[in-house]
């Protein structure tokens, strides 16, 4: 059981954030756990995506030290584990937690730290991604990120990404630095097709995307489904996430079925588990109950996510066997 799209910030435990807001002497609007879980849970009223990021505010507030970052990347990798994940990669934008002073490298580091440590400690191989971020004035620290992740490359990081508001800061906007990420040989991911259109994700394929963060939109275009089925690019759908966005209408219009039936690779993911109320097990639920999915389907599913993670190959033969294994029992 693979989540290969999954952001730390979006999937702190309110008990950490308390941990956390203590440890960095930040001052928080609540005392509780249960306080702390209502401002970082989004409600089931959200308007788009802009509401959804707001839920990020607080994370980051408690991410600002070497300490706490890593405490938080040991801490996520031990929980996914203990939910009966076997792989995941948690992916997080350096840039945003520099307020205190790290550099990208500095916060970089600390992460990787907790993830060896996280990996130590519950034996569930996981891996990192760093997100560059969408913006009008951030191309220096995007580039500090691509740096970053060419450094650890191969460290514990695996990927770069691009995260952020993809309405208001277009995919086609950020070509010359993917030309960098490319020059680099860093794998690349982009979330595309969320809050804009098809044409997000073909901008993201041209930059050499191998995977799609979300990327539903393709449903617009059926000669870019075509090509996503050629091409075995791998679509990381984040079905409660896509709805609380808006990004997707209703359960009804969701496209998972299509693209399933057309050849697409599809895999379910998380993208935040705080924010968005949910669990990798719970996502796979909820799929077999609105869509009536018969659990090999939903196993061919967890079986794409092996073939799309950036491990090696005797890494992601581990990894179906043991999905083969216990997928059922899991699920």
């Amino acid at each position: 059981m693979i989540d290969l799209h999954l952001h730390l910030d979006g999937s702190l435990a309110p008990e950490d954030v308390l941990t956390y807001a203590s440890l960095s002497r930040v001052p928080l609007p609540a005392d509780t756990e249960e306080g702390i879980r209502k401002l970082l849970t989004v409600q089931p009223d959200c308007r788009n995506l802009g509401e959804y990021l707001e839920k990020f505010d607080l994370p980051l507030r408690v991410l600002q030290t070497e300490e706490t970052l890593e405490m938080s990347v040991c801490g996520l990798v031990k929980r996914l584990a203990r939910q009966g994940l076997c792989y995941a990669e948690i992916r997080f934008a350096p840039q945003l937690h520099t307020e205190r002073g790290l550099s990208q490298r500095e916060v970089t580091q600390a992460a990787v730290n907790g993830l060896w440590k996280g990996i130590k400690e519950s034996g569930m191989l996981s891996k990192l991604i760093l997100c560059c971020m969408r913006g009008r004035d951030n191309d220096t620290a995007n580039r500090e990120t691509v740096r970053a992740a060419g450094e650890f490359l191969g460290k514990g990081v695996c990927a770069v990404d691009l995260a952020g508001n993809e309405a208001a800061y277009p995919t086609s906007d950020f070509e010359e630095l993917f030309l960098e990420v490319r020059h680099r040989g860093i794998p690349m991911i982009l979330h595309a097709g969320e809050a804009a259109g098809a044409e997000s994700i073909r901008s993201a394929l041209d930059f050499g995307a191998v995977r799609i963060g979300h990327g539903i939109h393709a449903i617009d275009d059926p000669a870019l489904m075509e090509e996503l089925a050629e091409r075995k690019v791998v679509l990381e759908l984040c079905f409660s996430s896509n709805l609380q966005t808006k990004a997707a209408a209703s359960p009804e219009t969701y496209p998972l079925v299509l693209f399933h039936e057309r050849g697409l690779c599809t895999t379910v993911n998380t993208d935040n588990m705080t924010v968005s109320d949910t669990t990798l097990q719970k996502e796979y639920q909820l799929l077999q109950k609105y869509f009536s999915l018969d659990e090999t389907t939903l196993e061919t599913m967890a079986l794409n996510a092996a073939e799309g993670a950036f491990v090696s190959d005797k890494e992601r033969e581990i990894l179906k066997s043991k999905i083969n294994r216990d997928f059922a029992g899991w699920l």
